[in-house]
């Protein structure tokens, strides 16, 4: 099998992105990994923190292992300010550059899957560009019909229905197309890019104990059973709609690939308490590998030297065995 090239993006200029990417540089990564950043930036960075890092301007992804110590850049520059904490609209262009370009170069085969540091939604946004997330925005740019976010933390997988939805609009959107939809990727994608070959999925109800026969709502009789009994015809292992409360425990965590939740606030509260700062966030449903962070910017922490990379090297760790997971026998 053929090493793996890993784009990785710096994220957030004023975050601790920078900070991670120079952190890993350190570790013996078994991929090619090139940064998507401003190198000034990245120096700089390295200097405040104490970190003796070579920085190095590339114009296309290193072909061999990557070397600890060094951090290959492909440079994508900055317009605004430089200052750990203190965020610039005049940066949100470079924060999209970055990800464009991972995005196109997965697509056109330069990079076979790309690792995002966070971003900040809302400086983007105050730009005057509509950003709602790395899921939404990937999927518009490789043309991915419906991504379905997925976290994962040692063998605990997590994925969504919905995603940043108001609570009260939820239910409205769990519609038995959608549903549909989310659960044949969710399968597609375990079986094609994790290796395993019939998946077997427990999903939750939406409401308290899974409606309670219909008196605690009508959405699992309506909806979710029938979506579910549709798709075991057709050969998926789907076990539910099962309470939310309990789907979580040991027994109904034995044997199970992946618990798909109906709602944000539903299941990730679960893996985060299971995994936080060790828990992969990861992109079902498109034509590339995108795997993130579980965090956010932790503005308060950049150029300190306190932000911890584990979650960013579990998901490098993560899109290097999706990547080879993906390639056709030699």
């Amino acid at each position: 099998m053929s090493l793996p090239r890993l784009a990785l993006t710096a994220g957030e200029p004023a975050g601790i992105g920078p900070d991670l990417c120079l952190k890993i540089a350190a570790e013996p990564l078994d991929a090619a990994v090139v940064v998507l950043g401003d190198p000034q930036l990245l120096r700089e960075r390295a200097e405040q923190l104490g970190l003796s890092v070579a920085v190095q301007p590339v114009t296309a992804v290193p072909t061999g292992r990557h070397q600890p110590g060094t951090l290959p850049v492909l440079p994508v520059p900055l317009a605004g300010s430089r200052a750990p904490g203190q965020l610039d609209t005049a940066n949100a262009a470079h924060v999209l550059a970055l990800l464009e370009g991972a995005a196109r170069g997965c697509l056109q085969g330069e990079f076979d899957a790309v690792v995002t540091a966070p971003v900040h939604k809302g400086v983007i946004n105050e730009a005057g560009h509509v950003f709602s997330g790395h899921t939404e925005f990937f999927a518009e740019q490789t043309g991915g019909q419906l991504p379905v976010m997925m976290l994962a933390a040692d063998t605990l997988r997590v994925a969504l229905v919905t995603t940043h939805l108001p609570l009260r609009a939820v239910a409205d959107a769990i519609t038995a197309e959608r549903l549909e939809r989310v659960i044949t990727t969710l399968d597609r994608d375990l079986r094609a890019r994790f290796g395993i070959q019939r998946p077997c999925i427990r999903v939750c109800g939406l409401n308290p104990h899974a409606g309670e026969g219909g008196h605690l709502g009508r959405e699992e009789i309506e909806v979710i059973e029938p979506v579910l009994a549709r798709l075991r015809d057709q050969g998926l292992d789907l076990d539910g709609p099962l309470p939310a409360d309990t789907v979580f425990t040991p027994r109904h965590l034995a044997g199970a690939d992946a618990i798909l939740a109906m709602y944000h606030d539903q299941g990730l509260p679960v893996l985060k308490h299971a995994g936080f700062g060790r828990a992969v966030n990861i992109t079902l449903g498109l034509p590339i590998i995108r795997t993130s962070v579980d965090h956010g910017t932790a503005l308060d922490l950049a150029g300190t030297g306190q932000a911890e990379a584990g979650s960013l090297l579990e998901a490098i760790a993560q899109a290097r065995r999706m990547a080879l997971a993906t390639q056709s026998p030699a």
